[in-house]
């Protein structure tokens, strides 16, 4: 049984885990920056990488508290070494690297979507290769074939803007607060999703991409008319994205050779909406649903961990002088998209 030490600070969330190999998570510290963050309506990356320099440390020492071991039981040391805002990066990165050379542990240099698209094999013990994964986070939206560890076919991306880019974008024009994924949902709840004509960018088109940009348009022109109440704006929205995703992953299935599942991870898959259309989608191609639990979908360190886990199981550790990087793709010999916003 392995035990290893995960490191997580891409975007807002500072976190330490400790994981083992047979899927125990023994331990897990998290701190967010909501607060920090809320006056500017959205991540200010000078903040957030401060704040992970002072947080850091600390997290790690309470996890392994938590887990009553010592760095010298740890097997290996697994930090996110990209994709995301290249200062949190390169903290975590950095300290993975001092602990991993001071303790005399080798280091694994986790890709953060590699991460998110192994997470629901934590919990998940049945979850076999390959499957199909709709990736949809604040940053990104992709559907891949997920084939094994290290091997991702990229079947859809965005051309433009994320689908969680576009819920934070409407929680800012509507004033509902930050973090705006969870704002919109909750006056989602209390609105009518017919009451404001929205576009279904995409919908109906051949190519499986995504595309959300037109979609944050046509709600800061609702927001502008001022006909329609904040709650009716978000149901109006998040139905026109759960029509959007359930589309293209649709469209998806026909390019999934093989895959036994559908998968759903990353911030997105928190939401219940999205959730529900995509089980019942799975249900309609008799297909296995699998989502990790609501916690493990956005920005934490058991994931970084368990692809460390994964990746150490396979004997891929990276040496010290690895670097950090702002983008990674999973599937880099994937085919150029057109759209001068592509998230790749």
């Amino acid at each position: 049984m392995a035990l290893i030490l995960g490191l997580e600070s891409s975007c807002d969330e500072t976190a330490a885990a400790l994981v083992t190999s047979e899927r125990i998570i023994l331990a897990h510290r998290l701190a967010g920056q909501e607060a920090a963050h809320r006056p500017f309506g959205g991540v200010v990356p000078e903040i957030a990488a401060r704040a992970h320099v002072e947080a850091l440390m600390p997290l790690i020492e309470e996890a392994l508290s938590d887990a009553g071991v010592t760095l010298a039981e740890v097997d290996a040391i697994a930090a996110t070494a990209g994709p995301g805002l290249i200062g949190g990066v390169m903290v975590g990165l950095v300290t993975g690297k001092a602990l991993a050379h001071a303790a005399g542990k080798p280091l694994i240099a986790v890709n953060h979507l590699e991460g998110h698209a192994l997470s629901p094999r934590l919990t998940d013990p049945d979850l076999d290769f390959p499957y199909l994964l709709l990736l949809v986070s604040g940053g990104h939206c992709q559907l891949l074939l997920v084939e094994g560890v290290g091997a991702y076919r990229r079947l859809a991306t965005t051309i433009d803007d994320a689908a969680g880019e576009a819920f934070d974008k409407t929680a800012k024009l509507l004033g509902l607060g930050f973090p705006g994924g969870p704002a919109v949902e909750r006056a989602a709840a209390l609105g009518n999703p017919l009451a404001v004509a929205l576009p279904r960018p995409l919908k109906g088109s051949a190519e499986p991409h995504f595309s959300f940009a037109g979609l944050k348009s046509a709600v800061s022109r609702a927001v502008d008319a001022r006909q329609h109440s904040a709650e009716d704006i978000a149901a109006s929205f998040q139905q026109a994205v759960v029509d959007c995703l359930i589309d293209r992953t649709t469209r998806g299935l026909e390019r999934a050779d093989g895959a036994t599942a559908l998968v759903v991870a990353g911030g997105v898959a928190a939401n219940q909406a999205v959730r529900n259309a995509l089980q019942k989608l799975a249900m309609d191609n008799s297909l296995r649903f699998v989502a990790p639990p609501l916690w493990l979908c956005t920005d934490n360190a058991a994931m970084i961990a368990w692809a460390g886990a994964e990746r150490f199981a396979k004997g891929l550790t990276d040496p010290l002088d690895i670097a950090a990087r702002p983008r990674w793709p999973l599937d880099p010999a994937a085919e150029a998209v057109r759209g001068a916003g592509v998230k790749a």
